[in-house]
């Protein structure tokens, strides 16, 4: 497992944008969206419009998966 984070894209809102997490939070990401039965881009943008415009998109995501299993624990 790499520690180094990896930039892939995502689709917000019709847009393109790419994002750089660590392939631990991908996982992540990419399990909470099927256990919600939504697609990742939609998951990412439903991140996007809750977060603080000061906070960037990766930490945002980051927090959301963090808070997630937090939460399930």
């Amino acid at each position: 497992m790499s520690g180094r984070p990896v930039k892939r894209s995502l689709t917000l809102r019709g847009h393109r944008t790419s994002v750089s997490l660590e392939d631990a939070f991908w996982r992540a990401f990419r399990e909470i969206a099927k256990e919600k039965d939504i697609p990742i881009n939609v998951l990412a943008g439903d991140i996007d419009a809750a977060r603080d415009p000061k906070t960037g998109l990766a930490s945002a995501i980051r927090v959301y998966v963090l808070t997630w299993y937090r939460r399930k624990g």
